[in-house]
């Protein structure tokens, strides 16, 4: 039986890589729910848009009775929760639209998915699944532990976004506990990869580069992240929301554990190689050191023993395959994707098939 799955945030980074993941690989439906804020792009959305199985609301997940609508409207199987305010140096500068999204926001669609799933039949609720999908920064710094992030890590967040999905995860689990609303919920590390926002590091020092601008770096680019290629990603995330266990954490890591400085150096290779600047000269010399941001943790880096174990995955790119695959992308895209959004241009697209509650 084909599943109707809502995404939410799936004009994002991560969800419109899910939402054409599913479309393109399994006979499922999947309705998008994005508010379209500055993240939110629909051309990431286009490869899918013309199939029978999509459909797009523009919609904010604090709107109780959009939820509501929503949810009564499409009868999902699956929830896949993604939208969420999810850069750290926003949340520093203006913390209450993280509260507002990421808190507040969960708890309103726990309460649509709580109130439909009330309606389902016993055979209907056996299968339906809440799946929330949240972040390693939740369990804080590792330092120089030499350890890993595990599904029993306590929590000790340090920005005013891991703290307010630390906050989004509690709230989960809790309606699973008290309400008995099958939930299942999944931390990953940093992402990388085809259609992200160029506020993030790879995309901003890769078109940065390109146009012959300083690449920042904070502090010394010591701070160590897990990169986790972004379709590898959305592999997992279906698997984990089809094939999880309800009460059940899992963590997705890429097995890529790089310092800041390493990333932006490969990738200056990389784009030696595939796009030389006009003098000769390596983008490297683009390269500058920054004051480092508040709280900025030194590592992160996640144990991913156990949906390899239990759901049978791995990531399949490396670090090598997954940066080159992704330089590319934004070199073939420049002048269209790219070029839309640091225009604004892409805010005024439209599917031509969605509605707006």
């Amino acid at each position: 039986m084909a599943n109707r799955i809502i995404v939410t945030g799936g004009a994002g980074f991560i969800g419109s890589t899910t939402v054409r993941h599913i479309i393109n690989n399994t006979p499922d439906a999947v309705c998008v729910i994005d508010k379209l804020t500055y993240a939110g792009n629909l051309e990431s959305l286009k490869p899918v848009a013309d199939s029978g199985r999509f459909s797009f609301y523009q919609a904010d997940i604090c709107h109780k009775s959009a939820m509501d609508e929503i949810f009564a409207n499409f009868r999902p199987t699956h929830v896949m929760h993604l939208a969420a305010e999810s850069h750290v140096d926003r949340s520093i500068d203006a913390p209450g639209d993280f509260i507002q999204t990421n808190i507040n926001g969960t708890y309103t669609l726990l309460e649509a998915a709580r109130k439909y799933f009330n309606t389902l039949d016993a055979n209907e609720k056996s299968h339906f699944r809440f799946h929330h999908i949240s972040t390693d920064e939740v369990y804080g710094d590792l330092g120089s532990t030499g350890k890993l992030f595990r599904e029993d890590t306590p929590y000790a967040p340090s920005s005013p976004y891991s703290a307010s999905k630390a906050a989004s995860d509690h709230l989960v689990r809790s309606w699973m506990r008290t309400f008995q609303l099958p939930t299942i919920i999944t931390n990953c590390s940093n992402n990388y990869g085809p259609y992200q926002f160029p506020e993030k590091l790879i995309p901003l020092v890769i078109l940065h580069a390109l146009s012959g601008q300083e690449l920042p770096i904070y502090g010394t680019g010591s701070q160590i992240r897990d990169w986790l290629y972004v379709e590898d990603h959305a592999k997992a995330l279906y698997k984990v929301a089809t094939n999880g266990k309800p009460g059940e954490t899992y963590n997705i890591g890429g097995n890529n554990e790089k310092t800041n400085l390493e990333v932006v150096q490969t990738i200056c290779g990389l784009l030696d190689e595939l796009a030389p600047r006009s003098d000769g000269a390596s983008y490297a010399g683009q390269i500058i050191f920054v004051p480092d941001r508040p709280g900025h943790d030194l590592r992160y880096a996640i144990d991913a023993s156990k949906i390899k174990t239990e759901l049978n995955w791995q990531p399949q790119e490396t670090f090598a395959s997954g940066m080159r695959k992704t330089v590319q992308w934004y070199l073939d895209n420049r002048c269209s994707w790219c070029a839309h959004v640091l225009s604004g241009e892409y805010k005024m697209e439209r599917l031509g098939r969605g509605e707006k509650l």
